[in-house]
């Protein structure tokens, strides 16, 4: 099934809505049944039918099947938020007294789940360094159910190696499973190289235009159904056929931006690599980055997230940068048209950090959107010239 099928045809029955070229947003909370047998039928598999919004809508069930087949997955399931659809697809996963092993440093909203929500519930976590195989075979009890990756991260790019983790896992038995928002289904697939589940911050590079929060789980038909039937029904968190349409619509153009994205990262990681005012960038695909080769070796890309460190001291160097750009706007998320400028050090007291050689409130991530390179390049010039 080649992408240009998937994005442009897959799951969209034309003759079923006049031959319009984009489909229809079923706006409807409810749906009727010509008969009692029907209905009842229809009930008995609410995971497929539609019966109720709340459960299956025609709209979402297109964007279903097309992140299902991008991801080279069985199906796939649509929540209200990359958070949800984390939630969901961990929690479905683990009981009281089950364990996990998660990356170290998750998305904050995983870690909190984990930290936070899970522990109440007697479900515990170990955290580990996720660049080397070993530590998660070290931290593995006899009570693992989930391991848990994100590769790479959204801030520094550490990866795991993916092919490696899921065949431990197998072999005892574990569910792995993956944010895989930075590479997107089109740049690296964890579902070929053995993981189980793959999970989306769709608000991201898949809708592309900042216009639309979602999630997305994806994984074999039978875990979607055992995820359907538990926390996606039962806490209700869905994604309104609104924002599916916004979805469908987004990956239209998913090729093209994030192709753009990531070929004008590559030109400001060049540009960054040799300033003097940077210390240190962070970039899979850089030759600089620790891991490069089996980002390499198991990534196609990198889209247009990157992260650099500054060589100054103080928060207020790194804040006169992160104000002083005028193509760049000061926010979080990316994935969307325009490039977007996060410094670290907004997580700490604009006095400056208490341990002074913590180095993280010198980095500063940026997305690089669709602008001209060119353009973002003499931004950031001007804005490490105020340093």
């Amino acid at each position: 099934m080649d992408l240009s099928y998937i994005l442009n045809e897959l799951g969209e029955e034309r003759g079923h809505y006049f031959n319009a070229v984009a489909p229809p947003i079923i706006q409807t909370s409810n749906f009727t049944f010509p008969d009692a047998d029907t209905m009842r039928r229809d009930l008995e598999r609410e995971d497929e039918k539609h019966f109720y919004t709340r459960g299956n809508n025609p709209t979402v069930e297109i964007l279903r099947k097309k992140m299902a087949a991008l991801e080279s997955a069985e199906d796939s399931l649509v929540l209200a938020s990359g958070s949800a659809a984390i939630a969901s697809a961990v929690m479905a996963n683990v009981a009281a007294g089950d364990h996990i092993v998660s990356v170290a440093r998750p998305y904050t909203w995983t870690n909190r789940l984990m930290t936070n929500l899970l522990p109440r519930f007697g479900v515990t976590t170990t955290f580990v360094d996720g660049t080397n195989v070993r530590n998660f075979e070290t931290a593995i009890q006899p009570n693992t159910k989930v391991i848990y990756l994100e590769s790479p991260n959204s801030f520094t790019f550490e990866l795991q190696d993916l092919a490696a983790v899921a065949d431990l896992a197998r072999q005892r038995g574990i569910v792995t499973m993956i944010d895989n928002s930075y590479c997107t289904p089109l740049y690296q697939q964890p579902i070929s190289l053995g993981v189980d589940i793959t999970l989306h911050s769709a608000s991201k590079y898949l809708g592309g235009h900042s216009d639309v929060v979602a999630g997305v789980i994806c994984g074999t038909r039978a875990m979607m159904k055992k995820i359907f039937y538990s926390e996606y029904m039962t806490l209700g968190g869905i994604i309104s056929p609104q924002n599916a349409w916004l979805l469908i619509r987004g990956l239209r153009t998913l090729p093209l931006r994030l192709q753009h994205s990531n070929d004008s990262a590559r030109k400001v990681v060049s540009f960054l690599e040799q300033h003097p005012a940077i210390e240190r960038v962070f970039y899979p695909f850089s030759e600089t980055h620790p891991q490069h080769e089996l980002a390499r070796r198991q990534q196609t890309g990198c889209g247009g997230l990157l992260t650099f460190q500054l060589k100054t001291r103080r928060i207020a160097d790194v804040d006169r940068f992160a104000n002083s750009l005028k193509r760049f706007l000061l926010g979080v998320s990316w994935g969307g048209h325009e490039s977007l400028v996060f410094p670290a050090s907004v997580v700490f007291p604009a006095e400056g950090p208490a341990d002074p050689d913590e180095e993280g409130y010198r980095r500063v991530r940026l997305y690089i959107g669709l602008e001209d390179p060119d353009v973002l390049i003499e931004d950031l010039r001007q804005g490490l010239d105020r340093i």
